[in-house]
């Protein structure tokens, strides 16, 4: 079990990650490459991976056994800017973290082979594979359906980011179900060891994932910024404890799409949390400049919201533009509503 201690500073700090993290992605799906009897929806993935990416397993499968620790410096925090930024992160990890890191894998119950040895010994030749291995594990693996990945952790990121924007970080760990139990002022997961986390201010980033099944991972060192990577509702709604508000968004994003055009309602859909313009374009798939157009006819909608920091502008749902996306578009703002958490 894995509890984490909130303070009042963790709940203002807490945040749904922009997306999916091709790092961690990378791990958790080398453990669905170790399942004898993976899930049906990853069956054809895995054939495609076992035959086209045996020379990247070869070199990444001995650093992330099948069950249990995996090193933290598989997992760089500065992934989140995108994945030359987390490579350059990785090979940048201080040899004595190289070493204990490795070291805890030996301990755990994964003797390192010749080449996890090398690694942990931090030699330029060692590190130059894992990042070809990782950059050709990516391209193999990730690249081809990186698309499907992005639009799983989507909807699920909305979703919660929404909640959070429009009920608070309280209700947002509220949504996570069984399998992570909110009981202020603890997170409780379910977790294959016994821990505790005090957050101590630094709050809690949650990223949604694709390849995480069944159970929440989290870094195994309580120093590095405190991370808890879930799983993302499966695909069919009516199993999720969410259904009906997934099932009502789907219904809402159709309605808009013949209201206001695919593209401009893929704009609205992305701004689920305050964005720039340039991770707007990221998250709805168009050209910057489109991305601004198409905020510029949404704000004067009413539906958005622009303010400009430093050389940014940020945009953000205005209370009409989230009652829309909720499908509560007749409830006027400020009106107590029953769906809410």
């Amino acid at each position: 079990m894995l509890r984490m201690h909130f303070t009042a500073g963790d709940i203002a700090r807490t945040r749904v990650a922009d997306g999916p993290d091709r790092f961690w992605e990378s791990v958790l799906s080398l453990h669905r490459v170790w399942e004898k009897r993976p899930e049906p929806d990853l069956t054809g993935w895995r054939k495609h991976v076992i035959r086209n990416a045996q020379a990247p397993l070869r070199l990444l499968l001995p650093l992330v056994p099948a069950r249990g620790y995996f090193p933290d410096f598989l997992t760089p925090a500065a992934s989140a800017e995108g994945f030359e930024a987390g490579l350059d992160a990785l090979l940048s990890t201080p040899r004595h973290e190289l070493r204990d890191q490795v070291g805890r894998l030996a301990a755990s119950g994964s003797p390192p082979d010749g080449w996890a040895r090398s690694v942990a010994e931090g030699t330029a030749p060692a590190l130059r594979r894992l990042g070809e291995a990782l950059r050709d594990y990516q391209r193999i693996a990730l690249c081809p359906s990186w698309q499907h990945v992005r639009a799983r952790t989507e909807r699920d990121r909305t979703w919660r980011a929404r909640t959070q924007w429009s009920s608070g970080t309280d209700a947002l760990l509220r949504t996570f179900g069984p399998g992570i139990r909110w009981c202020p002022p603890v997170l409780v997961a379910d977790y294959p060891v016994d821990k505790d986390l005090h957050l101590d201010g630094r709050g809690l980033l949650l990223i949604p994932s694709y390849f995480c099944r069944r159970r929440p991972v989290a870094l195994a060192d309580p120093s590095l910024p405190p991370t808890l990577v879930y799983p993302v509702f499966p695909g069919h709604p009516a199993r999720s404890p969410a259904a009906g508000a997934l099932l009502t968004a789907d219904a809402v994003g159709s309605h808009l799409a013949r209201l206001i055009g695919h593209t401009r309602a893929a704009v609205l859909q992305a701004l689920g949390s305050d964005c720039s313009t340039s991770e707007l374009a990221r998250r709805a798939g168009v050209s910057v400049s489109s991305a601004s157009e198409h905020a510029a006819v949404l704000r004067g909608a009413g539906l958005v919201s622009s303010t400009r920091q430093r050389n940014a502008v940020r945009h953000s749902l205005t209370p009409v533009g989230l009652a829309l996306l909720d499908g509560r578009a007749s409830q006027a703002p400020g009106e107590p509503s029953h769906r809410r958490r």
